[in-house]
């Protein structure tokens, strides 16, 4: 469900697994196993905080008391590695906000780097080019 590029969004009265069809086959790069140590670690903890930050949170006003929110500014160098096929570009202006550049006026020091045919798991599609561009990523920031 969340491996495509279309947004799930639950109705009213609903939660976002109320859509989820568990006839439906799992992504290939998504394994029973996996599911089962999400399944574990979820029933553990709960589904409550992992849904409700961001998803839940946009409205949020979020800042650090050192930084008001005139300046909600990030200054260390970051990295955003996204998905072609991220169903969040669905999000109203999100495509724009975030392949204009526009972003980069809150974190100036911003990489983002779009793998293709990715959606919004790419560390799960992708875990070797994940893990290589976050590596360099430091490695070019080293302090």
């Amino acid at each position: 469900m969340f491996s495509r590029s279309e947004m799930p969004i639950a109705g009213e009265n609903q939660e976002i697994m109320d859509l989820v069809d568990p006839s439906a086959p799992l992504p290939s790069w998504f394994t029973e196993e996996d599911l089962s140590a999400y399944g574990d670690l979820y029933q553990k903890s709960g589904f409550q905080t992992p849904l409700q930050v961001p998803y839940r949170s946009f409205a949020e006003n979020v800042g650090s008391p050192q930084q008001g929110v005139d300046d909600p500014k990030v200054e260390v160098p970051a990295l955003l590695i996204m998905g072609e096929e991220d169903y969040v570009f669905k999000f109203p202006r999100m495509e724009e906000y975030l392949k204009s550049g526009e972003v980069k006026t809150y974190v100036p020091n911003l990489e983002i780097v779009y793998l293709p045919q990715g959606c919004h798991f790419v560390h799960e599609q992708f875990p070797d080019k994940v893990n290589q561009l976050i590596l360099d990523f430091l490695t070019r920031n080293k302090y």
